[in-house]
């Protein structure tokens, strides 16, 4: 297992929580998300090392900036 915490600029609410949540989800091997809005983080748990391009495509895509 996996885990990577990295810094997401730009959110701001649940909603926010919610679409970045949802994108890197879809990313393969990820098993856990866990935002906190406040701190402007994400822990993703994985069951294979992620590389950061894939978490900054998925962050990116929900409208987001790693």
């Amino acid at each position: 297992m996996t885990v990577g915490v990295y810094r997401v600029a730009g959110m701001a609410c649940g909603h926010c929580e919610r679409f970045v949540t949802e994108e890197i989800e879809r990313i393969p091997g990820v098993t856990g998300v866990a935002v906190d809005v406040e701190l402007d983080t994400v822990t993703v748990t994985s069951n294979r090392p992620l590389d950061i391009g894939e978490v900054r495509a998925a962050v990116e895509e929900a409208g987001y900036e790693l």
